[in-house]
């Protein structure tokens, strides 16, 4: 059979990679957006979790072998998957009681659901999922909520390219407060947006080689820890981007992308514009 409709090929030359993502976070700043034990990465965006549009996301581009790193609400991830609905996002046939599907989202997908803890840090969960890596020198890396249309096979290439051992999506900041800049006896000098100030944060979209292993302690972090050490000794590449990303850390943020969703202003949702 052939690829399902709804998957993009991957584009020629692109090198296909296993997918890590985080999602076992507690995600206290959501929690009253979410129900119960529900973790962060399962909040809605439309009829799906934003884990399954991160992971559409990378499957568009070809990359289609996740490894899930579970922790908090493990089994809400697990059951959504297990009992995936594939006719909530795709057209079919009903014919004699029986369904045919014209489209699917996941039959080709291979995912990994890992155990790596309740409390565990970033940083400890990758080292608990490295096994199922199976020593591949290069993979992605992410936090399953944040969306973005940024181009992936770039970034990947461009990584490729340097020598190396690991590389950040920076974004400018989106928070809406503003910096302001004092002078003599107290009065202020300048105001402006912190959007527009030459800052760059972390975008939660990482591709690692194996040497950031090296560089995690036990229950250490992937950024403070692995990517930290790695920018000291020069080794680690920044991919600045100023398109599309949304973050979801709080409840506002993720009802501000479903309510986006909604109106139809879907930027991240590539496989719908191939």
């Amino acid at each position: 059979m052939g690829r399902p409709v709804g998957l993009s090929d991957p584009h020629p030359g692109d090198c296909l990679v296993k997918v890590v993502l985080f999602c076992g976070g507690y995600g206290m700043r959501m929690r009253e957006g979410t129900p119960g034990d529900v973790p962060k990465p399962m909040a809605l965006v439309g009829p799906r979790p934003l884990i399954w549009h991160v992971m559409r996301y990378y499957a568009h581009f070809g990359h289609t072998d996740f490894i899930l790193c579970l922790g908090y609400g493990a089994h809400h991830i697990k059951d959504f998957f297990l009992n995936y609905e594939e006719t909530t996002s795709n057209d079919f046939v009903l014919r004699n009681g029986e369904v045919e599907l014209l489209s699917t989202d996941i039959s080709e997908w291979s995912i990994s659901f890992v155990n790596t803890g309740i409390n565990s840090p970033i940083g400890e969960r990758l080292r608990r999922v490295r096994d199922h890596l199976d020593g591949d020198e290069m993979f992605l890396a992410n936090y399953a909520d944040v969306l973005t249309d940024a181009p992936l096979p770039e970034i990947i290439e461009r990584f490729e390219k340097s020598d190396a051992g690991a590389s950040m999506m920076v974004v400018p900041p989106t928070e809406s407060f503003h910096c302001v800049e004092l002078g003599e006896a107290g009065m202020v000098d300048g105001i402006t947006p912190v959007s527009d100030m030459p800052l760059w944060v972390n975008g939660g979209y990482f591709v690692l080689r194996q040497e950031v292993f090296d560089h995690i302690p036990e229950n250490g972090d992937l950024v403070v820890d692995g990517c930290g050490e790695l920018a000291k000794r020069g080794r680690m590449l920044a991919y600045p981007y100023r398109g599309y990303w949304r973050p979801t850390d709080t409840v506002k943020e993720r009802v501000a992308l479903d309510e986006a969703y909604s109106r139809g202003e879907r930027p991240w949702v590539l496989w719908e514009q191939a």
